[in-house]
């Protein structure tokens, strides 16, 4: 009876010493091509996320804002995360100065850091082609090519993700302490870029050296505890300073309500995500019925709004990987093959369930910290699987997976109906040449076995690479971005209908003449490109927008800046954003990212401006969403001094 399982244990492979001539050439072209590819019309989504572009600004300016991640220079109030993203961003802007290459680039280096790191650690158990086709499949994924050439913080925690299994995997393969410490590392600085998001990565690396780690179960113990440590020292350096700083001399953590890093961390961004009651966000959670984030669910990943980020080589990862666990299952203990696959396994189940029924805040891009899971299963699992090709039963698994990913496919593709239409009928086609290659013997053997291949490359992966594609010719800004074209059924960013590409269409970010179709980019035009016009929707910004300030706004916000600790203060970080960027001088995000956080005081900004350290109050933002101390300080604005308007923003000149 034919069985997926071997008929005697099979020994764990040594991992290949030797390297086939075609793979530096082919590992050299995967790495240098994503590189170019990303770096591909990538100032023409100028700042990206002008919410930590201004933080980077502010960080090239002071060295104290730089540290706490500040959203200005002045140091009033800081991002919504920790800021160790930002420090890589703030350097390559001290080095090479401010605009949107210096800060975009970075996010590049570090997708290609990626893909390269991902590719060495698949090959060290899967080999050569595992490798390969596991970073080719992380290059490919949309998310990944939308948050590889974006400055949010996510680019780089999956990078330190990917370090810490690679040094996990190391561990496996000689018990060695210093690698789960060099993992506990990766963990702690996974932490000072988004904070608890990296702890998703935890379980599974624990888990996985727990099982097949070679030294005695005890030592294990002891080494992951050790690797614990390492994670808390990493991580509870920053937050211990941050804490013990006295309050009055350093910047409000902004997201928090107490002006705490922990409370921020436990929170906003901890518990809060997970049940819908994060506090100072202006918008309630979701569940199971839906809400502004959309409806929980084990489907979630496959809706509209996150299936063509992520979900199209899922089905297929989890076949495959489920196949070469079988296919292992009689491997010794230690099979460092086998635990790659457990690790890589419960990085996609762990994160895949916490994203599906977590009620907070969710956005369509927080999926690319499933990308190197889903690529390394890939990999992986095919080739696991293609090895034992003689046996009806791989084959039928393969062609399970093939079948699998067109029908994915099919129904992603479907849901943007004017997207190069023809090109489902191409994977379908390729699909059907697949799986007939795969249950024919004679088409598994020899040449005839490339096309087969090709043709399983093609249905899977062709899909995803037009999105890619799309992504990378298309400008994206704002907060909330999506990769690919606009689907049917998809959410906007804040629950209600809309593209939710984050390209800035002119509606709520204006346009710049010369702009690029797709508009100006959040927080006004990079250095060299023409000012705005001041067109409606333009200028003042609002909650998931930068401001995009004129020339003749801009001159005046420059005007004796010198004299003063903010040039202007408006509601909201985005709204201030674009202002900042535009002058490169502080300007104070009253409230923070939501304009919810209680920082400044009524009480507070009317001494600052007695003391004539603000010069404008720029009216617009966040308008109607603010709350609290935001919504006391503008009606007091309001209320006492005079209003005029510039380049279609009301201003009011606080020193008159």
């Amino acid at each position: 009876m034919t069985t997926l399982l071997p008929t005697r244990p099979s020994p764990t492979p040594a991992p290949s010493r030797r390297t086939p001539r075609w793979e530096t050439p082919a590992a050299t072209l995967l790495i240098v091509g994503t590189a170019v590819a990303y770096l591909v019309n990538l100032s023409a989504s100028g700042w990206g996320n002008s919410f930590y572009a201004a933080a980077v600004q502010a960080g090239s300016q002071s060295w104290t804002a730089f540290f706490f991640g500040s959203s200005d220079a002045a140091n009033s109030i800081t991002v919504d995360k920790p800021p160790m993203s930002l420090w890589v961003m703030g350097l390559s802007v001290r080095l090479f100065g401010l605009n949107s290459w210096s800060v975009l680039a970075p996010q590049v280096i570090v997708g290609a850091a990626s893909v390269a790191l991902l590719w060495r650690t698949v090959r060290r158990h899967a080999g050569p082609a595992a490798g390969l086709l596991a970073g080719l499949t992380l290059a490919l994924t949309p998310v990944a090519a939308l948050m590889f050439r974006f400055d949010n913080p996510d680019a780089l925690l999956v990078l330190l993700m990917i370090v810490a299994v690679w040094a996990a995997l190391r561990a496996v393969d000689d018990g060695r302490t210093r690698w789960l410490v060099l993992a506990g590392a990766a963990v702690g600085a996974g932490f000072l870029t988004k904070q608890l998001q990296v702890m998703l990565v935890v379980p599974p690396i624990a888990l996985t050296y727990l099982l097949a780690g070679p030294v005695s179960l005890p030592r294990r113990v002891v080494q992951s505890v050790a690797a614990l440590g390492a994670a808390a020292v990493t991580a509870g350096w920053w937050i211990a300073v941050v804490e013990l700083w006295p309050a009055s001399s350093r910047p409000w953590i902004g997201g928090s309500q107490n002006n705490s890093i922990l409370e921020l961390t436990l929170g906003y961004n901890g518990l809060g995500r997970l049940n819908g009651e994060e506090t100072g966000s202006v918008v309630p959670g979701g569940g199971g019925g839906g809400g502004q984030w959309g409806e929980t669910g084990i489907l979630r990943l496959f809706e509209p709004a996150q299936g063509g980020q992520i979900a199209w080589l899922i089905p297929a990862a989890l076949i495959l990987g489920l196949a070469a666990l079988v296919l292992r299952g009689r491997a010794p203990r230690t099979d460092g093959l086998r635990a790659g696959v457990v690790l890589w396994g419960l990085w996609l189940v762990v994160t895949g369930l916490t994203f599906s029924f977590m009620a907070g805040i969710f956005h369509a891009y927080y999926t690319v910290a499933l990308a190197p899971a889903v690529a390394a299963l890939v990999g992986t699992g095919a080739v696991v699987v293609w090895r034992r090709r003689d046996r009806i039963a791989s084959r039928l698994v393969l062609a399970a997976a093939v079948i699998a990913t067109v029908a994915t496919a099919w129904i992603l593709l479907s849901r943007s109906a004017d997207f190069v239409p023809w090109l489902r009928f191409v994977v379908v086609g390729a699909a059907v040449v697949a799986v007939v290659g795969l249950l024919v013997p004679r088409l598994t053997r020899g040449r005839l076995a490339a096309a087969t291949v090709m043709a399983a490359l093609i249905a899977g992966l062709a899909g995803p690479a037009a999105y890619t594609v799309h992504t990378i010719a298309t400008p994206h800004t704002g907060s909330i971005v999506s990769a690919g074209p606009s689907v049917e059924g998809e959410r906007g960013g804040m629950g209600g209908p809309g593209d939710g590409r984050g390209r800035g269409d002119g509606q709520a970010a204006g346009r710049f003449p010369g702009a690029p179709t797709g508009g100006v980019p959040a927080g006004g035009p990079p250095p060299g490109a023409p000012a705005s016009d001041g067109a409606p929707g333009g200028g003042a910004g609002g909650l998931l927008t930068g401001s995009t300030p004129g020339a003749e706004l801009t001159a005046l916000l420059e005007q004796d800046a010198g004299n003063y600790t903010w040039v202007a203060a408006t509601v909201g970080s985005n709204a201030a954003s674009g202002y900042q960027l535009a002058t490169e001088d502080p300007v104070m995000p009253i409230g923070g990212f939501n304009g919810s956080d209680p920082s400044p005081t009524l009480e507070q900004f009317q001494q600052y401006v007695a003391e004539r350290r603000i010069h404008y109050f720029l009216a617009g933002g966040q308008g109607g969403r603010s709350s609290g101390p935001a919504a006391e300080i503008a009606a007091w604005v309001e209320a006492t001094f005079t209003a005029q308007t510039v380049d279609g923003v009301q201003m009011y000149d606080l020193t008159a």
